[in-house]
């Protein structure tokens, strides 16, 4: 394997939350669970366990404690109040992974997104396929990204990294 490190993380709470994304109680619901401000399209910010990522225009995924994912459906729900809006634990039902060393050079592989840095930089998501299974994946920085998958295809996206990687 070259000089790529690719890990499956453990278990993270992983809440989806679709709605207004211009909705004041939103954006309040939404620091009040990750203490991270509202994400514009297509970024993603990162705290020290819990993160904020655009997902689609009326949809957003939070990253925190796995443990926290009851309370903060809850904190949610009390703060959106009467505005319509979904939020649902997807915990089980996605995967992360982190990629370290090249990650452009080990996605480009697999993808139809335009990965030039001058098209996708750190803090920026892209919600597209790798090898044709559905991913969505962010640069932390030029050296490390995540990559979340749908648990069922887990082991295939694993399987593919690695010989993308070799």
């Amino acid at each position: 394997m070259s000089d790529v490190t690719i890990t499956r993380l453990a278990a993270q709470g992983k809440l989806t939350l679709k709605g207004d994304l211009t909705a004041a109680t939103l954006a309040t619901a939404v620091a009040d669970v990750t203490g991270l401000d509202m994400v514009a399209a297509r970024e993603i910010r990162r705290g020290d366990d819990r993160g904020l990522a655009w997902m689609a225009p009326d949809e957003l995924l939070l990253l925190l404690p796995h443990a926290e994912v009851p309370s903060a459906l809850a904190a949610i729900d009390s703060a959106m109040g009467d505005t319509p809006h979904l939020a649902a634990d997807v915990s089980d039902a996605r995967a992360v992974f982190r990629i370290l060393g090249d990650p452009r050079r080990i996605l480009a592989k697999g993808t139809p997104a335009d990965l030039r840095p001058s098209k996708f930089g750190p803090g920026e998501v892209r919600r597209t396929r790798l090898g044709q299974v559905a991913v969505a994946f962010w640069l932390m920085d030029e050296d490390a990204a995540e990559l979340v998958c749908f648990t069922s295809v887990a082991d295939f996206v694993a399987g593919w990294l690695d010989n993308a990687a070799a």
